[in-house]
């Protein structure tokens, strides 16, 4: 609600200031091409989304998501030790967890919605635990290895190098990833009683 005031507040008065300063018909110009530009952006991008989310769904298929589980267990074990004790859960965080290091957010976000929903049921709480509200934060700030939709999205818009961004990914994704698990398992002390 907040966000579609300050969409529609904005619009206005961009409008109110293209018709003071006779712009207007650059505005609608701007507007057309915009709009133009995103469709373009959306097709690039939903070829890429759909390759890799045919990949992850292989992965599962071909037994590869299920060995990827059984490597990523002692990590994930640790972190999230009730799901740990569910094959089928761990399958599903193994994936999106595997999805977030090739930087594929949206291929990620079936699994982790499995995932999440599979913790839920073993949580057996009617409100999210701590296991589930980590894993929020955690797909919130994903960490990544092979940003490959940022790579795409930057091969699309002519970079000649879309890769060079890997030391500054790799740090920030690190960085935001270890201060939300910090404060997540900080909140964690902080409410239990």
């Amino acid at each position: 609600m907040v966000l579609s005031l300050i969409i529609a507040i904005s619009v206005l008065v961009s409008i109110v200031f293209a018709m003071v300063n006779g712009n207007l018909q650059s505005l609608v110009a701007a507007w057309t091409q915009g709009a133009g530009e995103a469709v373009s952006l959306c097709i690039a991008l939903c070829g890429i989304i759909c390759l890799w989310s045919a990949v992850i769904e292989l992965m599962r298929q071909s037994g590869l998501a299920e060995k990827l589980s059984k490597l990523l267990r002692p990590v994930l074990g640790r972190i999230f030790p009730t799901a740990a004790k569910d094959r089928e859960t761990m399958e599903a965080l193994s994936q999106n967890v595997s999805a977030n290091l090739l930087g594929l957010g949206n291929a990620a976000t079936p699994a982790g919605i499995r995932a999440a929903t599979l913790m839920q049921k073993l949580s057996g709480q009617s409100h999210a635990s701590n296991e589930l509200c980590l894993l929020v934060v955690m797909n919130t700030a994903s960490i990544q290895l092979l940003p490959t939709t940022v790579a795409a999205l930057r091969t699309s818009l002519g970079a000649f190098a879309p890769y060079d961004i890997l030391p500054a990914v790799w740090l920030t994704s690190a960085a935001s990833v270890s201060a939300g698990i910090f404060a997540a398992k900080l909140f964690e002390k902080l409410s239990s009683p």
